[in-house]
């Protein structure tokens, strides 16, 4: 398995990749990105209408994706929140383009890699460093869950790991 702490690439100002292996096959993998019911237990639950054009639900929980509960940190009311947006590329099961919150634009990439499966996020059109800097601790936060819940382990509490990694990456990104 990938090095959990593996940090986000920085392709450009306005775009992070992330990349993670996980166990296959790939369309477990895939059922973790487009089923609603799976992505809800390491990132947002929601229905997408699996087709280019089609809407995306995202209803975000930070609080359920462990159940080690704590509070959230100040500014944040822990009640969570829906974006809706639409796919705007697939592939399945190997590709999906979203858009996002903000404008902004994620691809959820397959490859399988033997018995693992090659999982790459790449977040495009990022508004500024403020936003990329909330992306990449959640982005890196999220997929840790993931990674939990792949492995069968008890994934992390959401809100301190995104703290914490938010704090590295003040250093990591210019």
């Amino acid at each position: 398995m990938t090095d959990t702490s593996a940090p986000g690439h920085v392709i450009s100002p306005d775009v992070i990749r992330f990349e993670r292996n996980l166990p296959g096959p790939i369309n477990r993998v895939w059922a973790y990105v487009t089923d609603g019911e799976m992505r809800g237990k390491w990132f947002a639950s929601g229905d997408w209408d699996l087709r280019v054009g089609g809407r995306t639900e995202l209803n975000f929980d930070h609080a359920q994706l462990s159940p080690i509960k704590e509070p959230p940190p100040p500014g944040f009311d822990g009640k969570g929140h829906q974006s809706v947006g639409e796919i705007l590329a697939i592939d399945p099961p190997r590709l999906v383009t979203i858009t996002f919150d903000g404008g902004s634009e994620v691809t959820f990439e397959l490859a399988e890699r033997g018995d693992e499966v090659l999982l790459s996020i790449t977040h495009r059109k990022i508004a500024n460093r403020a936003a990329m800097l909330s992306y990449s601790g959640g982005w890196h936060t999220h997929l840790a869950i993931l990674e939990a819940h792949a492995a069968g382990r008890t994934p992390p509490p959401f809100w301190s790991t995104w703290t914490g990694l938010k704090d590295q990456y003040e250093t990591l990104i210019p």
